[in-house]
């Protein structure tokens, strides 16, 4: 009795929910089936030469695996995702009190221009940039796949939650 009560009040919910869009467990609504997302384009003062390839997969890879949309190279796309490295830049960020740098800075920006075919409204042209310090005492070249790989992640989750969470 109590599973066909649970089962009578189910199938209404379901029914309602089933015309409108698709929500995915991350929260995103999925209006539509395709996405082409181009490789991103190295436009940084200081080049990195396979950051654009990393943060390309980094950025497919978040949205594939958390909305179903069938990746596609044509532009009739339901959703089309272009955009730029603008930075990759080393800088100071902490001192002793002897004027020795203690911490250093890698920032990436990258500007991102997404095309939702199914609402334009959802369309949006911006720059989204993170950061991680490292001890000024290593070497870039010893920590910069780590260092890359947790700014990238970061990137992948604010371009994907701008696109389609809609924060």
């Amino acid at each position: 009795m109590r599973s066909k009560l649970i089962l009578l009040l189910l199938i209404p919910v379901l029914l309602m929910t089933a015309g409108c869009h698709v929500y995915s467990f991350s929260g995103a609504t999925i209006e539509g089936k395709t996405l082409n997302i181009h490789q991103l384009e190295n436009k940084a003062r200081n080049v990195e030469p396979s950051l654009a390839s990393t943060l390309t997969d980094k950025l497919r890879s978040r949205i594939l695996s958390q909305t179903g949309l069938s990746p596609v190279t044509r532009d009739d796309a339901d959703y089309d995702m272009s955009g730029d490295i603008t930075a990759y830049e080393v800088t100071v960020t902490g001192a002793t009190n002897v004027q020795v740098a203690s911490k250093n800075r890698l920032t990436l920006s990258v500007k991102i221009t997404f095309k939702n075919r199914l609402n334009e409204k959802s369309n949006f042209s911006q720059t989204f940039t993170r950061f991680s310090d490292f001890d000024a005492s290593q070497i870039l070249d010893n920590v910069k796949t780590a260092l890359i790989d947790d700014i990238g992640n970061q990137l992948a989750d604010d371009i994907f939650n701008k696109a389609f969470v809609n924060w």
